[in-house]
């Protein structure tokens, strides 16, 4: 499932730099995650990230929203990184 930043965001700007599919950009009022390119790093990392570097606990979460498989999470992430090989 993509991941979600919640109302506990402090705009520390930890998480931005550190998404590998660009998935995380400033919102209205703070930073949000593109459900589309979240592959919670599948592909990439062991485990999310974002969710390591934030140092406010509880603030990035499973979007219950955008339940995904880890099977799911894989193939967006060929899709996003290596569809010129298909």
């Amino acid at each position: 499932m993509a991941l979600l930043i919640t109302k506990r965001c402090i705009n520390c700007d930890m998480c931005e730099p550190e998404c590998p599919n660009q998935a995380i950009a400033m919102g209205a009022e703070i930073y949000e995650i593109n459900p589309d390119l979240c592959t919670e790093c599948i592909g990439h990392y062991d485990e999310p990230t974002c969710m390591k570097v934030c140092p406010i606990d509880n603030t990035i979460i499973h979007d219950p929203a955008h339940k995904e498989s880890n099977e799911q999470l894989w193939d967006k992430f060929v899709l996003l990184h290596h569809s010129d090989k298909l």
